[in-house]
């Protein structure tokens, strides 16, 4: 553990580069973590929701005594 702290810029630039495929970082001889590359993150897709999600016809009204305690006043 304590030479994967050290070493830790040096270990992890060997797996982005692909020199190691993963590194294994152990505590008294017991594996308890796998430095590993990232999965690549999928493109997003704008809009892939539409139609998916849907409001309650009153979402953007707000009550008038919420609407009271942001400005102070009273209901």
């Amino acid at each position: 553990m304590h030479e994967a702290k050290t070493n830790l810029s040096r270990l992890v630039a060997a797996v982005e580069s692909g020199e190691a495929d993963e590194v294994e970082i152990a505590r008294a001889g017991h594996v308890v973590a796998r430095l590993v590359p990232a999965r690549p993150r999928p493109d997003r897709v704008p809009g892939a929701w539409t139609g998916q999600v849907r409001f309650h016809d009153d979402f953007d009204d707000l009550p008038e005594d919420i609407a009271a305690a942001f400005s102070g006043g009273h209901a």
